[in-house]
């Protein structure tokens, strides 16, 4: 049976991997098929795409943070055109909003738990490609504030209110369809550091993202069980 990897980030997200150690991990696990989802990015598409091994098939992919009716949703998008208007307006709409939400949690931190971040801090933050939720968590670790990011996230920014600051779901999904690309409900359950949503739960929001024209679901993920892949 064939390997294959279809959500995978690199540093240009929330990775912890250059694309070249991403491409090495690759070869090391034997995978046969693999994606590229960086989150809100396709910075590191076009660098992968020249190191992928000629035994390995490489599908472009990208991960919107979304939202729809009464769910936060991330959605991958898979073997689109990289050029198409819509996936690059979303891209930059996207960083927009990432900056909205990093100074958001910024002032939070200093507010709320008299966590003022340095200067060195924020430069790290600043220069990310796609900055999320878990490098300022990482930032938090560093500090020996928390042991991981799942726990810092959920102590110390649990309770930021953000703004609107995610992409429309059913906009992600055409525009994923207008670049030829196949779009997928990532993670339906619930991802990381997140508390599982129920089946009952689960189909209601299912009805809504078939509506916007969802064509697959996310079933095998590290954070879920057995039976919550046989159920998705």
């Amino acid at each position: 049976m064939e390997r294959a990897d279809l959500h995978i980030h690199s540093k240009f997200s929330d990775g912890s991997e250059t694309v070249e150690e991403v491409i090495n991990s690759v070869k090391n696990a034997g995978l046969k098929t693999f994606s590229l989802t960086d989150h809100d990015t396709i910075n590191g598409i076009e660098k992968i795409k020249k190191l992928v091994p000629e035994n390995v098939n490489f599908i472009i992919g990208v991960e919107f943070t979304c939202e729809t009716t009464g769910c936060k949703c991330h959605i991958l998008g898979y073997n689109y055109d990289i050029t198409n208007k819509k996936i690059n307006a979303l891209i930059e709409q996207s960083k927009k909003l990432r900056r909205i939400k990093l100074e958001t949690r910024i002032k939070y931190l200093a507010d709320v738990w008299d966590i003022h971040l340095n200067q060195e801090e924020l430069d790290w933050l600043y220069s990310r490609q796609s900055v999320v939720k878990t490098h300022i968590a990482n930032v938090l670790v560093n500090r020996n504030l928390e042991k991981d990011p799942v726990s810092a996230m959920k102590k110390y920014l649990e309770g930021c209110e953000i703004p609107k600051t995610k992409l429309d779901a059913g906009e992600a999904i055409e525009a994923i369809k207008d670049a030829g690309g196949i779009s997928i409900w990532a993670h339906p359950l619930g991802g990381e550091g997140e508390d599982h949503i129920s089946e009952e739960e689960f189909l209601v929001q299912l009805k809504i993202m078939k509506k916007l024209g969802i064509r697959g679901l996310e079933c095998y993920y590290s954070r879920y069980s057995m039976e919550e892949s046989e159920l998705l």
